[in-house]
Parts: C-alpha cells; sequence; structure tokens
C-alpha cells in the first residue's frame, strides 16, 4: 500500500535493523543502567525510524526534509551514546565498529533521500 510507503525505503530497513540491533546489546547493560544510558539510547535510536516515517506521512516536501534531518540528528546521538556504552565498557570495540559501519551507510543514505527530495522541489 502507497499508505506505508516509508517501508520500502533501504534507509527505513537499515534503521529498523538498527534499533533492533540496539535494543539487544541493550539487554547486556548493568540494570542500573535502565533508567539512564539505556533508557535515552531506546528513545534516540527509535526516533530515527520514527521521524523517517513522520516525515513520509507529511505532503510538504520541505516537512519531509525536516524530520529527515531530526532523524539524523537522532542517529548522532545515538552514535554518541553507543562511544560513551563502549567507554563504559557496556559494549565492545568490536560491536561499536559494526554500529559504526552501520550508521555511515544510514547517514549516507538519509543524506540521499534528503538530496533527492530537493531535487523534486527544483
Amino acid at each position: 500500500m502507497e499508505l506505508f510507503y516509508y517501508r520500502r525505503l533501504d534507509v527505513y530497513k537499515n534503521v529498523k535493523e538498527l534499533v533492533l540491533l540496539t535494543y539487544k546489546a541493550l539487554e547486556y547493560f548493568p540494570a542500573n543502567e535502565q533508567f539512564a544510558l539505556a533508557s535515552q539510547m531506546r528513545r534516540a535510536v527509535t526516533s530515527i525510524m520514527f521521524n523517517i516515517a513522520e516525515g513520509f506521512g507529511r505532503y510538504g516536501q520541505n516537512e519531509r526534509i525536516h524530520f529527515l534531518d531530526i532523524a539524523n540528528g537522532s542517529l548522532m546521538e545515538t552514535s554518541s551514546q553507543l562511544e560513551l556504552a563502549a567507554e563504559l565498557k557496556y559494549i565492545s570495540q568490536e560491536e561499536l565498529n559494526m554500529f559504526d559501519e552501520r550508521i555511515v551507510i544510514i547517514v549516507k543514505q538519509l543524506a540521499r533521500l534528503r538530496s533527492s527530495i530537493k531535487m523534486q522541489q527544483e
């Protein structure tokens, strides 16, 4: 259905995978972090996915771009939280590298999608 167009986007699929991997990693965080860093990470990583969907629920191209920009900001927030988690030894350096590789792919996909929408405006 065209209503759920965003679900067909590669960037959306990759973000959804990032969300699931992040949730899986959070299962191993210490109990005292469940209402601190872990909670903040859940909000940030899901915000990426939700803002892509919300942007594609809007009719205006400027609004879509705005929500993609918010998604990108949440992606950077997630990246910094993962970096902190690695410093605190909640995730390994190898896990951080895996997350970083995925994040780089998503950043590029968001940038291409944003550019594509911008070009449609011209």
